[in-house]
């Protein structure tokens, strides 16, 4: 299948006109080239500029399997996203989201939700029309149910994501049919379908579910004569069928169809050649090597994450601890304040209590004076009474207050002593934050060297070799059992996934723009009739083409 992608042009010379000359210019991701070419036996327009497709003509049976190259399955993978977006293969809405998913995980990358904000999906061609007709959703609702699923998709290389829309999309009814309309002996209008399987005939109505199917091992001969087509059953029992086209170069492109279709079936089903065994080994070396370059890219972006998360951790650590240093300054400016208050205060009680002491001296003093001095009269004498009695009371009082203030100046020095031992206690606290600082600083400038010194892998191929013993590839076989079962078990998990959205999408569909397809998906879907077993039911029926 390698070469499905290539850009054959084939042109008949049966009715041979006057050819035509154009230059083609093809640019690719990886070159741009030019060259002339001429059309023999088209019917090609003369406007310019002209548009050519180059699309692959025959469609695998499993994509896994027989896409491998990665140039190949990606070219591929654009074709069918193209189809199923352009409606020319029917996909029904909840795997429409499913696959826009990995379509986004595959352009993308992982999910960032940093990066990846609300509205970047605005501008992406993601579901067909069809489906966003059909529900009552804005685009935002549908951003955010594709988003749901691209984020489970983290770790998956963009071929891994294809891939996985392939392997979806090789189950869909419509996928690799080509569809030609003709007429049987009756003159009733029927469809040919040819694809990878066989030849199937559908109702014009209902391109979903054939009403015949002849696999590619049950045919004994094709041909046709002018615009009429034979095919002959391997079963002699069962009668020829034939059918009528519109043209005889109808009658040609369904022959190549035929017989392109049916050599790949019969050579799927043998042993693969030795060029096709060396190019299916040249890929799984391929991808092995690349598995391996992502898992050390993964190993060292881990330990950069988690030297850095170390570095973040320590730098916080320090800008907490340089926060404590800068609140034990302040404590301690604010200590050493209150101290020197409290000095200033205690010096002042200690002067007023000096005064006091010596008033107090001076009253009495005073009053030894006067008594000394006695008064001859009577009057003289009264007076003096109450005059030393009044300094009396006088040095009483100014004793008590010099005795309450010589209190006050004892207090003032016991809050001096105990504010000089709180200063005491915050510079040995800022002593012991300084050396933590010094130590954090030191782990810091070592750690934040780390991101530079981890061990960087070397990408260059020539490093790498690869030797493949038959234990290798016992071993790779027995991972390739394992990763099969893990599909079933991931495929079981969509299935559930699948049924879910569409559960909580049906109440916002709009059953009036359903379309004749969406009716029938759900007939079939309602009865468990699929792609693969459709084409089994009319072996068990005993069925007779011609009565069609």
């Amino acid at each position: 299948m390698a070469g499905a992608i290539a850009s054959r042009m084939s042109f008949s010379s049966l009715k041979r006109k006057q050819p035509k000359t154009f230059t083609v210019r093809i640019a690719t991701m990886d070159a741009e080239m030019e060259f002339s070419c001429e059309v023999l036996d088209h019917d090609v327009p003369t406007e310019e500029p002209k548009t050519f497709h180059f699309l692959a003509k025959f469609y695998p049976e499993n994509a896994e399997e027989e896409l491998v190259q990665e140039i190949t399955q990606h070219l591929f993978f654009l074709q069918v996203k193209k189809q199923i977006l352009d409606e020319k293969i029917f996909c029904p809405p909840e795997a429409s989201v499913l696959l826009a998913s990995y379509a986004v995980q595959a352009k993308y990358g992982d999910y960032d939700p940093n990066v990846h904000k609300r509205g970047f999906l605005a501008q992406e061609e993601l579901l067909p029309k069809r489906v966003i007709n059909l529900y009552q959703m804005t685009p935002e609702m549908w951003e955010e149910r594709i988003t749901a699923w691209y984020a489970e998709h983290r770790g998956r290389a963009r071929d891994e994501a294809e891939m996985e829309y392939l392997k979806i999309a090789q189950d869909l009814e419509m996928y690799g049919v080509n569809y030609f309309a003709i007429r049987n002996k009756k003159g009733t209008e029927l469809l040919l379908g040819v694809d990878a399987l066989g030849l199937h005939i559908y109702d014009p109505d209902n391109r979903l579910t054939p009403k015949i199917s002849f696999p590619w091992n049950e045919i004994r001969n094709i041909s046709y004569s002018d615009k009429e087509f034979t095919i002959k059953p391997l079963d002699k029992k069962i009668d020829v069928f034939k059918f009528n086209s519109s043209k005889l170069r109808v009658n040609k492109l369904i022959l190549q169809l035929c017989i392109g279709n049916h050599d790949l079936f019969m050579r799927r089903r043998k042993a693969d050649s030795l060029e096709v065994q060396q190019m299916k080994a040249q890929a799984r070396e391929e991808k092995a090597r690349k598995q391996m370059e992502r898992q050390c890219l993964a190993r060292e972006k881990q330990m950069r994450e988690e030297a850095e998360r170390t570095r973040d951790e320590l730098e916080r650590r320090l800008m907490q601890l340089k926060e404590e240093a800068t609140m034990a300054n302040e404590a301690l400016m604010r200590s050493e304040e209150t101290a020197d208050l409290l000095a200033e205060k205690a010096q002042i009680t200690e002067e007023e209590a000096k005064l006091l002491a010596q008033k107090a001296a001076e009253a009495e003093q005073e009053m030894q004076r006067i008594k000394a001095t006695a008064i001859r009269t009577e009057e003289e004498k009264r007076l003096m009474e109450q005059k030393v009695l009044e300094a009396e009371m006088l040095a009483l009082k100014m004793a008590e207050e010099s005795e309450r203030r010589a209190k006050e100046a004892d207090q003032l020095k016991q809050d001096l002593q105990e504010a000089r031992e709180s200063e005491r206690r915050a510079k040995q606290k800022l002593l012991e934050i300084t050396s933590k600082s010094s130590y954090t600083q030191s782990m810091n400038s070592s750690t934040t060297a780390l991101p530079t010194d981890l061990p960087s892998y070397n990408l260059i191929s020539e490093s790498l070799s690869f030797d493949f013993k038959d234990t290798d590839m016992k071993r790779l076989s027995m991972e390739i059992e394992k990763e099969k079962v893990e599909y079933m078990e991931r495929s079981k998990h969509l299935q559930e996934q699948l049924n879910e959205l569409k559960t909580e999408i049906e109440a916002l569909k709009l059953k009036e723009r359903e379309t004749a397809l969406d009716i029938l998906h759900n007939e079939n879907s309602s009865r468990g009739n699929s792609k693969h077993n459709t084409i089994k039911k009319p072996q068990a029926q005993g069925r007779r083409p011609i009565c069609i």
